[in-house]
């Protein structure tokens, strides 16, 4: 009775860590990156930041994947795969594969519900730099399926050991460096 009872609970702990949404677009827009009016850069213990960018978008978690172990866990606990627009519409999800390791994301299809392209260009995996404490607490709490809005900057961040990570500044790049890399300094969970 106890393993049953242990297995009924994690079966319900593990369809509890997606939210299925509405079929529809639920975040219409593509992520807004603007230039700064002036240069920024901070410290944080031995990494340097310089902002490329100001990043900010609605969109739908597809993924979330927690990472404890090199360099850029350090500082970046989580990648989030993120989906705007098509990729946004829980219609189009459900077909969809997503899964992420390595700090890549990846996906496959049965037979496409929207075109290789408009996948590319409507999703994202993103490396989550939580700016203070309760960012990565939120981060924590996040759930796959929900809608977040956040903001922040596209950085590029160095170590004094020669150790670099820059943020791509193209939403239709892929590939190796096709990631960005986001100062997360506000998050919100909209859905």
């Amino acid at each position: 009775m106890k393993k049953l009872t242990s297995i009924l609970l994690i079966l319900i702990l593990i369809s509890c860590s997606e939210i299925k949404q509405p079929p529809g677009i639920l975040a219409e827009e593509q992520p807004k990156q603007t230039s700064l009016s002036e240069p920024k850069s901070w410290d944080l213990d031995d990494f340097h930041f310089v902002a490329l960018a100001n990043f900010e978008l609605k969109a739908k978690v597809l993924g979330k994947e927690r990472y404890r172990f090199g360099t850029e866990a350090e500082i970046s606990p989580y990648d989030l795969a993120l989906g705007w627009g098509q990729m946004s519409n829980q219609e189009i999800v459900d077909k969809i594969e997503i899964t992420q390791r390595s700090r890549w994301f990846f996906w496959k299809v049965e037979s496409y519900p929207i075109t290789h392209k408009q996948i590319e260009e409507s999703a994202s995996n993103m490396h989550m730099i939580p700016a203070n404490e309760e960012i990565r607490d939120q981060l924590d709490d996040l759930l796959v399926g929900e809608i977040i809005y956040l903001k922040g900057y596209l950085v590029v961040v160095n170590k004094s050991n020669g150790w670099r990570w820059k943020s791509s500044l193209s939403r239709t790049d892929t590939g190796n460096g096709a990631c960005e890399v986001v100062w997360v300094e506000k998050l919100l969970r909209i859905k």
